[in-house]
Protein backbone atom coordinates (compact mmCIF):
# COMPACT_ATOMS: atom_id res chain seq x y z
CA UNK A 1 0.00 0.00 0.00
CA UNK A 2 1.17 3.51 -0.65
CA UNK A 3 0.77 4.58 2.92
CA UNK A 4 3.96 2.86 4.14
CA UNK A 5 4.81 -0.24 6.12
CA UNK A 6 3.84 -1.60 9.48
CA UNK A 7 5.22 -4.31 11.65
CA UNK A 8 2.82 -7.19 11.82
CA UNK A 9 2.04 -8.22 15.37
CA UNK A 10 4.54 -10.71 16.63
CA UNK A 11 6.69 -10.48 13.52
CA UNK A 12 9.68 -8.75 15.13
CA UNK A 13 12.53 -10.75 16.63
CA UNK A 14 12.05 -11.24 20.36
CA UNK A 15 15.10 -11.09 22.61
CA UNK A 16 15.47 -12.56 26.08
CA UNK A 17 15.26 -10.31 29.12
CA UNK A 18 12.87 -7.62 30.16
CA UNK A 19 12.60 -4.08 31.39
CA UNK A 20 14.90 -3.58 34.38
CA UNK A 21 15.03 -0.82 36.97
CA UNK A 22 18.64 -0.25 35.97
CA UNK A 23 17.82 0.59 32.35
CA UNK A 24 14.91 2.85 33.36
CA UNK A 25 17.05 4.79 35.84
CA UNK A 26 19.93 5.20 33.38
CA UNK A 27 17.56 6.37 30.64
CA UNK A 28 15.86 8.86 32.97
CA UNK A 29 19.24 10.28 33.99
CA UNK A 30 20.39 10.52 30.37
CA UNK A 31 17.11 12.14 29.32
CA UNK A 32 17.97 15.06 31.60
CA UNK A 33 20.12 16.21 28.69
CA UNK A 34 16.87 17.58 27.29
CA UNK A 35 16.56 19.96 30.26
CA UNK A 36 19.31 22.25 28.99
CA UNK A 37 17.71 22.47 25.54
CA UNK A 38 14.23 23.06 26.94
CA UNK A 39 15.33 25.59 29.53
CA UNK A 40 17.04 27.67 26.87
CA UNK A 41 14.05 27.53 24.52
CA UNK A 42 11.77 28.75 27.29
CA UNK A 43 14.03 31.35 28.89
CA UNK A 44 15.05 33.44 25.88
CA UNK A 45 11.58 34.67 24.89
CA UNK A 46 10.68 35.69 28.43
CA UNK A 47 13.94 37.53 28.98
CA UNK A 48 13.63 39.44 25.69
CA UNK A 49 10.20 40.69 26.80
CA UNK A 50 11.57 42.13 30.08
CA UNK A 51 11.95 45.91 30.03
CA UNK A 52 15.07 45.89 32.22
CA UNK A 53 16.84 43.52 29.81
CA UNK A 54 15.76 45.47 26.70
CA UNK A 55 16.71 48.81 28.26
CA UNK A 56 20.23 47.58 29.07
CA UNK A 57 21.11 45.67 25.91
CA UNK A 58 18.58 46.66 23.24
CA UNK A 59 17.58 50.28 23.99
CA UNK A 60 16.26 50.92 20.46
CA UNK A 61 13.72 48.09 20.84
CA UNK A 62 12.79 49.38 24.30
CA UNK A 63 12.15 52.89 22.94
CA UNK A 64 10.16 51.50 20.01
CA UNK A 65 7.95 49.48 22.35
CA UNK A 66 7.24 52.32 24.77
CA UNK A 67 6.80 55.09 22.20
CA UNK A 68 4.14 53.17 20.25
CA UNK A 69 1.26 55.33 18.98
CA UNK A 70 -2.28 54.07 18.43
CA UNK A 71 -1.75 53.88 14.67
CA UNK A 72 1.60 52.04 14.84
CA UNK A 73 1.94 48.61 13.28
CA UNK A 74 1.75 46.04 16.10
CA UNK A 75 3.31 43.37 13.88
CA UNK A 76 6.63 45.27 13.77
CA UNK A 77 6.87 46.19 17.44
CA UNK A 78 9.87 43.97 18.25
CA UNK A 79 11.50 43.78 14.80
CA UNK A 80 15.27 43.83 15.50
CA UNK A 81 17.91 41.55 13.97
CA UNK A 82 20.25 42.18 16.91
CA UNK A 83 17.54 41.08 19.35
CA UNK A 84 16.84 37.90 17.38
CA UNK A 85 20.60 37.23 17.14
CA UNK A 86 20.59 36.87 20.94
CA UNK A 87 18.17 33.97 20.58
CA UNK A 88 19.36 32.41 17.33
CA UNK A 89 23.15 32.52 17.82
CA UNK A 90 22.89 29.50 20.13
CA UNK A 91 21.49 27.36 17.34
CA UNK A 92 24.17 28.38 14.88
CA UNK A 93 26.79 27.20 17.39
CA UNK A 94 24.81 23.97 17.96
CA UNK A 95 24.78 23.38 14.19
CA UNK A 96 28.59 23.55 13.98
CA UNK A 97 29.06 21.58 17.22
CA UNK A 98 26.85 18.72 15.99
CA UNK A 99 29.43 17.74 13.36
CA UNK A 100 32.25 17.56 15.91
CA UNK A 101 30.03 15.80 18.44
CA UNK A 102 29.31 13.08 15.88
CA UNK A 103 32.99 12.08 15.89
CA UNK A 104 33.30 12.36 19.68
CA UNK A 105 30.17 10.25 20.18
CA UNK A 106 31.47 7.53 17.86
CA UNK A 107 35.11 7.42 19.03
CA UNK A 108 34.76 8.09 22.77
CA UNK A 109 31.20 7.04 23.54
CA UNK A 110 27.83 8.62 24.17
CA UNK A 111 28.61 9.30 27.83
CA UNK A 112 31.66 11.51 27.15
CA UNK A 113 29.70 13.54 24.63
CA UNK A 114 26.93 14.21 27.19
CA UNK A 115 29.47 15.09 29.89
CA UNK A 116 31.29 17.58 27.66
CA UNK A 117 28.02 19.15 26.51
CA UNK A 118 26.91 19.71 30.11
CA UNK A 119 30.21 21.32 31.11
CA UNK A 120 30.27 23.76 28.18
CA UNK A 121 26.61 24.67 28.75
CA UNK A 122 27.44 25.41 32.40
CA UNK A 123 30.20 27.86 31.40
CA UNK A 124 27.83 29.54 28.91
CA UNK A 125 25.20 30.00 31.63
CA UNK A 126 27.75 31.77 33.86
CA UNK A 127 28.70 34.10 30.99
CA UNK A 128 25.07 35.01 30.33
CA UNK A 129 24.15 35.54 33.96
CA UNK A 130 27.15 37.85 34.48
CA UNK A 131 26.87 39.66 31.13
CA UNK A 132 27.64 43.38 31.06
CA UNK A 133 27.50 43.91 27.30
CA UNK A 134 26.21 42.37 24.06
CA UNK A 135 29.53 40.61 23.38
CA UNK A 136 29.34 38.65 26.67
CA UNK A 137 25.73 37.74 25.91
CA UNK A 138 26.57 36.38 22.46
CA UNK A 139 29.69 34.51 23.65
CA UNK A 140 27.59 32.93 26.38
CA UNK A 141 24.92 31.97 23.86
CA UNK A 142 27.53 30.39 21.57
CA UNK A 143 28.86 28.28 24.46
CA UNK A 144 25.31 27.23 25.33
CA UNK A 145 24.92 26.22 21.67
CA UNK A 146 27.97 23.96 21.80
CA UNK A 147 26.49 22.26 24.87
CA UNK A 148 23.12 21.79 23.17
CA UNK A 149 24.79 20.41 20.03
CA UNK A 150 26.66 17.73 21.97
CA UNK A 151 23.69 16.79 24.18
CA UNK A 152 21.20 16.60 21.31
CA UNK A 153 23.61 14.42 19.34
CA UNK A 154 24.33 11.89 22.08
CA UNK A 155 21.22 11.63 24.30
CA UNK A 156 18.69 10.30 21.71
CA UNK A 157 21.23 7.71 20.48
CA UNK A 158 21.99 6.68 24.08
CA UNK A 159 18.30 6.20 24.87
CA UNK A 160 17.58 4.23 21.68
CA UNK A 161 20.52 1.90 22.28
CA UNK A 162 19.82 1.25 25.96
CA UNK A 163 16.06 0.71 25.71
CA UNK A 164 14.40 -2.64 24.91
CA UNK A 165 12.53 -2.49 21.59
CA UNK A 166 9.08 -2.78 23.17
CA UNK A 167 9.48 0.43 25.23
CA UNK A 168 12.08 2.24 23.15
CA UNK A 169 9.54 4.90 22.17
CA UNK A 170 8.50 5.66 25.74
CA UNK A 171 12.07 5.85 27.09
CA UNK A 172 13.36 7.88 24.14
CA UNK A 173 10.48 10.32 24.52
CA UNK A 174 11.88 10.94 28.00
CA UNK A 175 14.26 13.31 26.18
CA UNK A 176 11.32 15.34 24.85
CA UNK A 177 9.70 15.18 28.29
CA UNK A 178 12.83 16.74 29.75
CA UNK A 179 12.71 19.44 27.05
CA UNK A 180 9.11 20.29 27.96
CA UNK A 181 9.94 20.32 31.70
CA UNK A 182 12.82 22.69 30.94
CA UNK A 183 10.51 24.97 28.93
CA UNK A 184 7.88 25.06 31.68
CA UNK A 185 10.47 25.66 34.41
CA UNK A 186 11.91 28.54 32.36
CA UNK A 187 8.45 30.07 31.86
CA UNK A 188 7.69 29.91 35.58
CA UNK A 189 11.10 31.38 36.46
CA UNK A 190 10.60 34.20 33.96
CA UNK A 191 7.20 34.97 35.46
CA UNK A 192 8.76 35.16 38.92
CA UNK A 193 11.88 37.14 38.02
CA UNK A 194 9.85 39.66 35.99
CA UNK A 195 8.27 40.77 39.29
CA UNK A 196 11.66 41.87 40.71
CA UNK A 197 11.45 45.67 40.82
CA UNK A 198 15.21 46.25 40.98
CA UNK A 199 15.56 45.04 37.37
CA UNK A 200 18.05 42.18 37.78
CA UNK A 201 15.53 39.38 37.25
CA UNK A 202 16.92 38.62 33.79
CA UNK A 203 20.30 37.74 35.37
CA UNK A 204 18.63 35.12 37.57
CA UNK A 205 16.70 33.71 34.60
CA UNK A 206 19.83 33.36 32.46
CA UNK A 207 22.13 32.25 35.29
CA UNK A 208 19.83 29.47 36.48
CA UNK A 209 20.59 27.63 33.22
CA UNK A 210 23.61 26.39 35.20
CA UNK A 211 21.30 24.14 37.27
CA UNK A 212 20.18 21.77 34.46
CA UNK A 213 23.76 21.91 33.13
CA UNK A 214 25.05 20.59 36.46
CA UNK A 215 22.35 17.92 36.53
CA UNK A 216 23.33 16.41 33.17
CA UNK A 217 27.06 16.83 33.87
CA UNK A 218 26.94 15.01 37.21
CA UNK A 219 24.42 12.48 35.92
CA UNK A 220 26.43 11.56 32.83
CA UNK A 221 29.57 11.13 34.96
CA UNK A 222 27.90 8.19 36.70
CA UNK A 223 26.15 6.72 33.66
CA UNK A 224 27.40 3.54 32.00
CA UNK A 225 27.98 3.60 28.26
CA UNK A 226 25.74 1.60 25.92
CA UNK A 227 26.65 -1.97 24.85
CA UNK A 228 26.64 -0.77 21.24
CA UNK A 229 29.18 1.96 21.98
CA UNK A 230 31.40 -0.29 24.14
CA UNK A 231 31.42 -2.93 21.39
CA UNK A 232 32.09 -0.30 18.73
CA UNK A 233 35.22 0.70 20.67
CA UNK A 234 36.53 -2.88 20.83
CA UNK A 235 35.51 -4.30 24.23
CA UNK A 236 33.20 -7.26 23.50
CA UNK A 237 33.26 -8.89 26.95
CA UNK A 238 32.50 -5.61 28.70
CA UNK A 239 29.73 -4.94 26.17
CA UNK A 240 28.18 -8.35 26.82
CA UNK A 241 28.24 -7.84 30.59
CA UNK A 242 26.56 -4.45 30.16
CA UNK A 243 23.89 -5.97 27.90
CA UNK A 244 23.23 -8.68 30.50
CA UNK A 245 22.91 -6.02 33.19
CA UNK A 246 20.46 -3.80 31.33
CA UNK A 247 18.32 -6.75 30.14
CA UNK A 248 18.33 -8.49 33.53
CA UNK A 249 19.34 -11.92 32.18
CA UNK A 250 22.50 -13.84 31.27
CA UNK A 251 20.84 -15.24 28.14
CA UNK A 252 21.49 -12.38 25.70
CA UNK A 253 23.24 -14.38 22.97
CA UNK A 254 20.75 -13.55 20.19
CA UNK A 255 20.73 -9.81 20.83
CA UNK A 256 24.46 -9.70 21.43
CA UNK A 257 25.14 -11.52 18.17
CA UNK A 258 23.06 -8.98 16.30
CA UNK A 259 25.10 -6.21 17.94
CA UNK A 260 28.32 -7.97 16.96
CA UNK A 261 27.13 -8.36 13.36
CA UNK A 262 26.19 -4.68 13.24
CA UNK A 263 29.53 -3.67 14.73
CA UNK A 264 31.47 -5.79 12.23
CA UNK A 265 29.56 -4.12 9.41
CA UNK A 266 30.27 -0.73 10.95
CA UNK A 267 34.01 -1.42 11.17
CA UNK A 268 34.15 -1.87 7.41
CA UNK A 269 32.93 1.70 7.06
CA UNK A 270 35.88 4.09 7.20
CA UNK A 271 33.96 7.21 6.26
CA UNK A 272 30.38 7.25 7.67
CA UNK A 273 29.73 10.69 6.13
CA UNK A 274 30.63 9.35 2.70
CA UNK A 275 28.81 6.09 3.31
CA UNK A 276 25.48 7.64 4.24
CA UNK A 277 25.32 9.05 0.70
CA UNK A 278 25.25 5.53 -0.77
CA UNK A 279 21.91 4.41 -2.29
CA UNK A 280 21.37 1.69 0.34
CA UNK A 281 21.21 4.38 3.04
CA UNK A 282 18.93 6.66 1.02
CA UNK A 283 15.88 6.10 3.30
CA UNK A 284 17.84 7.05 6.43
CA UNK A 285 19.45 10.08 4.74
CA UNK A 286 16.11 11.41 3.53
CA UNK A 287 14.21 10.80 6.77
CA UNK A 288 17.04 12.20 8.97
CA UNK A 289 16.88 15.35 6.83
CA UNK A 290 13.14 15.57 6.24
CA UNK A 291 11.93 15.15 9.82
CA UNK A 292 14.02 17.92 11.48
CA UNK A 293 13.34 20.24 8.50
CA UNK A 294 9.61 19.80 8.83
CA UNK A 295 9.74 19.84 12.65
CA UNK A 296 11.01 23.41 12.57
CA UNK A 297 8.72 24.46 9.70
CA UNK A 298 5.72 23.59 11.88
CA UNK A 299 6.50 27.00 13.40
CA UNK A 300 6.64 25.58 16.93
CA UNK A 301 9.65 27.61 17.96
CA UNK A 302 7.78 30.78 17.03
CA UNK A 303 5.63 29.90 20.04
CA UNK A 304 8.35 28.47 22.28
CA UNK A 305 11.01 31.16 21.68
CA UNK A 306 8.81 34.19 21.42
CA UNK A 307 5.59 33.29 23.25
CA UNK A 308 5.80 36.25 25.67
CA UNK A 309 6.86 38.60 22.85
CA UNK A 310 4.11 37.26 20.57
CA UNK A 311 1.41 37.57 23.23
CA UNK A 312 2.69 41.05 24.11
CA UNK A 313 2.52 41.99 20.42
CA UNK A 314 -1.11 40.82 20.32
CA UNK A 315 -2.01 43.14 23.18
CA UNK A 316 -1.65 40.92 26.26
CA UNK A 317 -0.16 42.86 29.20
CA UNK A 318 3.34 42.20 30.55
CA UNK A 319 2.27 39.69 33.21
CA UNK A 320 -0.52 38.30 31.04
CA UNK A 321 1.93 37.55 28.23
CA UNK A 322 4.27 35.69 30.58
CA UNK A 323 1.37 33.81 32.17
CA UNK A 324 0.09 32.81 28.73
CA UNK A 325 3.55 31.40 28.00
CA UNK A 326 3.32 29.41 31.25
CA UNK A 327 -0.06 28.03 30.15
CA UNK A 328 1.33 26.86 26.79
CA UNK A 329 4.28 25.34 28.68
CA UNK A 330 1.92 23.33 30.91
CA UNK A 331 -0.03 22.13 27.85
CA UNK A 332 3.25 21.14 26.19
CA UNK A 333 4.36 19.08 29.19
CA UNK A 334 1.04 17.34 29.83
CA UNK A 335 0.46 16.43 26.19
CA UNK A 336 3.96 15.00 25.80
CA UNK A 337 2.79 12.36 28.29
CA UNK A 338 0.24 11.28 25.68
CA UNK A 339 3.11 10.41 23.35
CA UNK A 340 4.95 8.52 26.09
CA UNK A 341 1.83 6.39 26.54
CA UNK A 342 0.93 6.05 22.85
CA UNK A 343 4.11 5.83 20.75
CA UNK A 344 4.74 2.15 21.52
CA UNK A 345 1.06 1.26 21.70
CA UNK A 346 -0.41 2.87 18.59
CA UNK A 347 2.76 3.59 16.64
CA UNK A 348 4.62 6.61 15.33
CA UNK A 349 2.65 7.19 12.11
CA UNK A 350 -0.79 7.69 13.64
CA UNK A 351 0.59 10.31 16.05
CA UNK A 352 2.39 12.13 13.22
CA UNK A 353 -0.76 12.19 11.07
CA UNK A 354 -3.26 13.18 13.77
CA UNK A 355 -0.92 15.83 15.13
CA UNK A 356 -0.43 17.26 11.65
CA UNK A 357 -4.16 17.63 11.00
CA UNK A 358 -4.75 19.28 14.40
CA UNK A 359 -1.87 21.73 13.86
CA UNK A 360 -3.19 22.72 10.41
CA UNK A 361 -6.65 23.52 11.75
CA UNK A 362 -5.30 25.44 14.76
CA UNK A 363 -2.86 27.57 12.76
CA UNK A 364 -5.46 28.53 10.18
CA UNK A 365 -7.92 29.61 12.89
CA UNK A 366 -5.22 31.64 14.73
CA UNK A 367 -4.28 33.33 11.44
CA UNK A 368 -7.93 34.21 10.74
CA UNK A 369 -8.49 35.58 14.27
CA UNK A 370 -5.42 37.80 14.03
CA UNK A 371 -6.45 38.96 10.53
CA UNK A 372 -9.92 39.92 11.76
CA UNK A 373 -8.57 41.91 14.71
CA UNK A 374 -5.41 43.49 13.26
CA UNK A 375 -5.85 43.33 9.49
CA UNK A 376 -2.85 44.05 7.26
CA UNK A 377 -1.95 47.37 8.92
CA UNK A 378 -1.40 45.84 12.36
CA UNK A 379 -3.71 48.36 13.99
CA UNK A 380 -6.34 47.17 16.43
CA UNK A 381 -6.71 45.23 19.64
CA UNK A 382 -7.96 41.89 20.85
CA UNK A 383 -11.16 41.75 22.84
CA UNK A 384 -11.09 39.48 25.89
CA UNK A 385 -13.09 36.85 24.00
CA UNK A 386 -10.80 36.98 20.96
CA UNK A 387 -7.69 36.84 23.17
CA UNK A 388 -9.02 33.74 24.92
CA UNK A 389 -9.78 32.13 21.55
CA UNK A 390 -6.25 32.86 20.26
CA UNK A 391 -4.76 31.38 23.42
CA UNK A 392 -7.04 28.31 23.18
CA UNK A 393 -6.07 27.49 19.60
CA UNK A 394 -2.40 28.16 20.22
CA UNK A 395 -2.67 25.66 23.08
CA UNK A 396 -4.44 23.19 20.75
CA UNK A 397 -1.58 23.64 18.29
CA UNK A 398 1.06 23.15 21.02
CA UNK A 399 -0.80 20.04 22.27
CA UNK A 400 -0.74 18.47 18.80
CA UNK A 401 2.97 19.15 18.42
CA UNK A 402 3.68 17.84 21.93
CA UNK A 403 2.30 14.37 21.21
CA UNK A 404 3.56 14.11 17.63
CA UNK A 405 6.32 16.09 15.94
CA UNK A 406 7.95 17.16 19.19
CA UNK A 407 9.01 13.80 20.68
CA UNK A 408 8.85 11.78 17.45
CA UNK A 409 11.10 14.27 15.70
CA UNK A 410 13.90 13.08 17.98
CA UNK A 411 12.81 9.45 18.40
CA UNK A 412 12.46 8.33 14.77
CA UNK A 413 15.82 9.58 13.39
CA UNK A 414 17.65 8.05 16.37
CA UNK A 415 16.15 4.58 15.85
CA UNK A 416 16.26 4.10 12.07
CA UNK A 417 20.01 4.19 11.31
CA UNK A 418 22.26 1.11 11.38
CA UNK A 419 25.31 1.37 13.65
CA UNK A 420 27.76 2.17 10.83
CA UNK A 421 25.99 5.45 10.01
CA UNK A 422 24.18 6.11 13.29
CA UNK A 423 26.38 8.97 14.49
CA UNK A 424 26.39 10.56 11.04
CA UNK A 425 22.61 10.20 10.74
CA UNK A 426 22.01 11.76 14.14
CA UNK A 427 24.47 14.56 13.33
CA UNK A 428 22.47 15.31 10.18
CA UNK A 429 19.26 15.29 12.23
CA UNK A 430 20.70 17.70 14.82
CA UNK A 431 22.42 19.98 12.29
CA UNK A 432 19.34 20.32 10.05
CA UNK A 433 17.23 20.94 13.15
CA UNK A 434 19.63 23.56 14.48
CA UNK A 435 20.04 25.28 11.10
CA UNK A 436 16.33 25.80 10.62
CA UNK A 437 15.89 26.65 14.30
CA UNK A 438 18.50 29.38 13.71
CA UNK A 439 16.70 30.59 10.58
CA UNK A 440 13.29 30.72 12.30
CA UNK A 441 14.76 32.29 15.45
CA UNK A 442 16.68 34.92 13.50
CA UNK A 443 14.00 35.96 11.03
CA UNK A 444 10.67 35.33 12.77
CA UNK A 445 10.15 38.87 14.06
CA UNK A 446 10.97 40.27 10.60
CA UNK A 447 8.67 37.69 8.97
CA UNK A 448 5.90 38.67 11.39
CA UNK A 449 6.46 42.33 10.47
CA UNK A 450 6.26 41.67 6.72
CA UNK A 451 3.93 38.65 6.42
CA UNK A 452 1.64 39.69 9.29
CA UNK A 453 -1.16 37.17 10.00
CA UNK A 454 -0.13 35.33 6.82
CA UNK A 455 2.85 33.93 8.73
CA UNK A 456 0.57 31.45 10.50
CA UNK A 457 -0.91 30.36 7.16
CA UNK A 458 2.65 30.01 5.81
CA UNK A 459 3.52 27.51 8.55
CA UNK A 460 0.15 25.74 8.11
CA UNK A 461 1.06 25.15 4.45
CA UNK A 462 4.25 23.38 5.48
CA UNK A 463 2.32 21.22 7.97
CA UNK A 464 0.04 20.12 5.11
CA UNK A 465 3.09 19.16 3.03
CA UNK A 466 4.83 17.28 5.83
CA UNK A 467 1.68 15.35 6.78
CA UNK A 468 1.39 14.13 3.18
CA UNK A 469 5.07 13.13 3.19
CA UNK A 470 4.67 11.14 6.42
CA UNK A 471 1.65 9.32 5.02
CA UNK A 472 3.49 8.14 1.91
CA UNK A 473 7.13 7.83 2.94
CA UNK A 474 7.48 7.03 6.64
CA UNK A 475 7.02 3.35 7.61
CA UNK A 476 5.96 2.25 11.08
CA UNK A 477 8.93 1.46 13.36
CA UNK A 478 7.31 0.58 16.69
CA UNK A 479 8.52 -2.62 18.41
CA UNK A 480 11.26 -3.23 15.80
CA UNK A 481 14.72 -4.02 17.29
CA UNK A 482 17.03 -1.17 16.39
CA UNK A 483 19.57 -3.38 14.61
CA UNK A 484 16.82 -4.94 12.44
CA UNK A 485 15.34 -1.73 11.07
CA UNK A 486 16.46 -2.52 7.49
CA UNK A 487 13.71 -5.13 7.38
CA UNK A 488 11.12 -2.35 7.63
CA UNK A 489 12.70 -0.34 4.81
CA UNK A 490 12.93 -3.43 2.61
CA UNK A 491 9.18 -4.01 3.01
CA UNK A 492 8.24 -0.42 2.15
CA UNK A 493 6.58 0.28 -1.21
CA UNK A 494 9.04 3.05 -2.12
CA UNK A 495 12.21 2.52 -0.10
CA UNK A 496 12.42 -1.23 -0.67
CA UNK A 497 14.25 -0.82 -3.98
CA UNK A 498 17.18 0.88 -2.24
CA UNK A 499 17.80 -1.90 0.31
CA UNK A 500 19.92 -4.84 -0.95
CA UNK A 501 18.88 -8.33 0.11
CA UNK A 502 22.10 -8.90 2.05
CA UNK A 503 21.32 -5.89 4.27
CA UNK A 504 18.39 -7.78 5.81
CA UNK A 505 19.44 -10.31 8.44
CA UNK A 506 17.26 -13.21 9.51
CA UNK A 507 14.01 -14.53 8.09
CA UNK A 508 11.30 -12.56 9.87
CA UNK A 509 9.07 -10.64 7.49
CA UNK A 510 7.23 -7.35 7.82
CA UNK A 511 4.09 -6.45 5.95
CA UNK A 512 4.42 -3.54 3.52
Amino acid sequence: MAGGAFVAPGSGKKYEGGVTCFVIVTCLVAAMGGLIFGYDIGISGGVTSMDSFLKRFFPSVYRKEHETRDDDNMYCKFDSHLLTLFTSSLYLAALVASFFSSTVTRLFGRKISMLFGGLVFFVGAIFNGAATNIAMLIVGRLLLGVGVGFANQSVPIYLSEMAPAQIRGALNIGFQMAITIGILAANLINYGTAQIKEGYGWRISLGLAAVPALMITIGSFFLPDTPNSILERGHPEQAKRMLQKIRGTDNVEAEFQDLVDATEAAKKVEHPWKNILQPKYRPQLVICTMIPFFQQLTGINVIMFYAPVLFKTLGFGDNASLMSAVITGVVNLVCTLVSVHSADRFGRRILFLEGGVQMIISQIIVGILIAINFGTRGVGELSKGSANLVLFFICAYVAAFAWSWGPLGWLVPSEICPLEIRSAGQAINVSVNMFFTFVIGQFFLSMLCHMKFGLFLFFAGFVVLMTICVFFFLPETKNVPIEEMNRVWKAHWFWGKYIPDDAVIGNQTYTA
